[in-house]
């Protein structure tokens, strides 16, 4: 288990565990110092926050990610803060119009689905995501309990996926303007699953040029030649690299505990020395 993890997601957008629960499941794991990044929401953070003071020793990095639209991909950029920079009016702002924009997805895919013959009630949806940013996992959920498939991996392949007959597109933000956006509120940038994102090698200059410090290298089950293969390109471009188990607790295939990743604790404290100083390194030890 790694002592770091810096990308794992609560009820507060997508996840499974309440921020609580994760903050307790990534202690009993051995991690120590931990990012909490939902879905375009810092809402889960203060009840984390609660939750970590029972630990002694573990820190809580409050954390954000955006999911960003270029031609025929989908690129997500994590962004990480201080406590106080999440006092930000206009952050705060930025990220309620993002969220606003998941919601008006949400609702035109079950307007969607329904034309499909794959009804699924929008109140429903809005009751599994709670107090939660509305996602498509949360319109997965409800095509899985319709009956109409048989998973929530099923309902993205068949349905709601980029290429499904029910996929909406949000409103547009490129990977570039995430990265100023995150810059300009002081929280450095970290390209999340760079495999996942066709075009890297096209995108990557001017992610870079526009501030992004690191991408995520050591991500859930990476083997290790593909974790050697992200370590040199991030070495090319002078990011750092960074790992997280983007956990959700969904059972997805793939999918790994918080600290289920192999981040080398001096990868973790080079990143954290550089972008981060207000964490303690010392909780590494």
């Amino acid at each position: 288990m790694a002592k770091a993890d810096f990308h794992n997601h609560s009820t507060a957008s997508d996840g499974k565990l309440t921020p609580a629960q994760l903050v307790d499941l990534a202690a009993a794991n051995g991690v120590k110092v931990f990012a909490l990044t939902d879905h375009d929401s810092t809402e889960g953070i203060e009840e984390a926050r609660r939750a970590a003071a029972g630990h002694p020793g573990f820190v809580l990095i409050p954390g954000v990610e955006l999911s960003t639209d270029i031609e025929g991909d989908e690129v997500h950029v994590l962004g990480y803060f201080s406590f106080g920079d999440l006092q930000n009016a206009d952050l705060q702002a930025a990220l309620a119009r993002f969220r606003a924009g998941r919601f008006e997805r949400g609702r035109l895919m079950t307007e969607k689905l329904s034309a499909l013959g794959k009804p699924i009630s929008w109140e429903r949806v809005l009751e599994i995501a709670g107090d939660a940013s509305v996602g498509r996992p949360h319109v997965a959920q409800a095509l899985v309990e319709a009956g109409h498939v048989a998973s929530i991996p099923e309902a993205f392949e068949l349905y709601i996926g980029r290429n499904g007959p029910a996929y909406v597109e949000r409103e547009k933000m490129t990977p570039l303007e995430a990265v100023e956006t995150l810059r300009r509120f002081g929280a450095p940038a970290v390209l999340a699953h760079p495999s996942y994102t066709k075009s890297l090698d096209g995108i990557l200059p001017g992610l870079v040029d526009a501030g992004l410090a690191g991408m995520e290298v050591y991500y859930r089950d990476y083997a290790p030649e593909l974790i050697d293969t992200l370590a040199a390109k991030a070495a090319k471009f002078g990011l750092l690299a960074l790992g997280g188990s983007d956990y959700h607790g969904l059972n997805n295939p793939g999918e790994r505990e918080p600290g289920d990743i192999p981040l080398p604790d001096s990868v973790a404290r080079t990143f954290l020395e550089k972008e981060l100083p207000w964490v303690p390194t010392g909780a590494l030890s």
